[in-house]
């Protein structure tokens, strides 16, 4: 099998592995903002109303992004000779205008609920609340370990989503305990929670966005990538040095332009053959490297 191919395979299988990771928290999302809307109504409690929204309105941005990795799994085609890894970002872009809207619209309404007299919150949501806040920082984990191995912005975009609704009910239970133990005179406190938690939703938000701007506006990676990518080209028999060095992130995969420097005196079929092997040692190791354009230069005689 051909590196070229190897390199589809492989961000092929990456892309399709997120997608099921996304469409298994769609499905949660859908169980518990249904559990949560339940409850708030029932318990009389308007951050756990917000909460449901916010976890449906997760679902939707969820969709998104689970297309977004379907289409960035198509191999690359006339089009888009790179493939389509830069849909993953897009979705991830969206994602946070999504977490954006809705932190404010949960503020909005949380004002209003603080300013409207209304009923406390029933004890009963608190264990409800309690489940939801273990089930989302847990599937927010395991997805934050999948971006930690992949490098996706989206994966980690839809992790911090998940994150971002634990949050939302650790406030909400937070608020409802205090309006349960201190009783009347405290029935506004799950809204005071739900206030308090649109400023960590918006900051993420924030974070994310930037996030997937970078990876859209090609932004360089981590110093400490770009270094592991040098040692390893300069470490194949043949290289002298490495030169130049650029490196940008598509959706689950990184693109690599490096200029290397071999003997003046090689013929062509010899620097060729090094070229190739440079590509094959990137293409092994593993930082998920989509696609490598290997320049060949002339080093001098002496001194490289």
């Amino acid at each position: 099998m051909s590196s070229g191919n190897r390199q589809h395979q492989t961000a092929t299988h990456r892309a399709e592995t997120s997608a099921r990771f996304v469409a298994a928290g769609i499905l949660l999302n859908l169980v518990l903002g249904a559990a949560k809307l339940a409850g708030g109504v029932w318990g009389h409690s308007y951050a756990l109303v917000a909460d449901a929204a916010e976890s449906l309105l997760d679902t939707l941005a969820s969709v998104l992004v689970w297309a977004g990795f379907r289409v960035a799994a198509k191999p690359p085609d006339a089009e888009h000779p790179y493939g389509h890894g830069k849909a993953a970002a897009l979705a991830g872009l969206f994602v946070a205008g999504t977490v954006l809207v809705a932190a404010a619209g949960i503020a909005w309404q949380s004002v209003h609920e603080i300013l409207t007299p209304h009923h406390g919150p029933h004890w009963l949501t608190l264990p409800l609340l309690a489940v939801v806040v273990a089930a989302k920082e847990i599937y927010s984990r395991r997805m934050l370990r999948l971006d930690a191995q992949y490098g996706a912005t989206a994966l980690k975009a839809e992790a911090w989503h998940h994150r971002s609704d634990a949050l939302t009910s650790a406030a909400a239970f937070i608020g409802i305990a205090i309006g349960v133990i201190g009783g009347p005179g405290y029935e506004a406190a799950d809204d005071w929670a739900a206030l308090l938690a649109c400023a960590l939703i918006a900051a993420n938000g924030v974070g994310i966005a930037r996030a997937a701007l970078g990876e859209i506006m090609d932004t360089v990676v981590p110093p400490e990538t770009e270094a592991e990518i040098r040692r390893l080209a300069g470490g194949v028999p043949g290289v002298r040095y490495v030169e130049k060095c650029r490196v940008r992130r598509s959706g689950l995969s990184l693109l690599v332009d490096i200029h290397v420097h071999v003997d003046g005196a090689l013929i062509v079929r010899e620097g060729h053959a090094i070229a190739h092997a440079v590509q094959d040692a990137l293409v092994a190791a593993p930082l998920a490297i989509g696609d490598v354009a290997v320049h060949i230069e002339p080093a001098r005689a002496i001194g490289g």
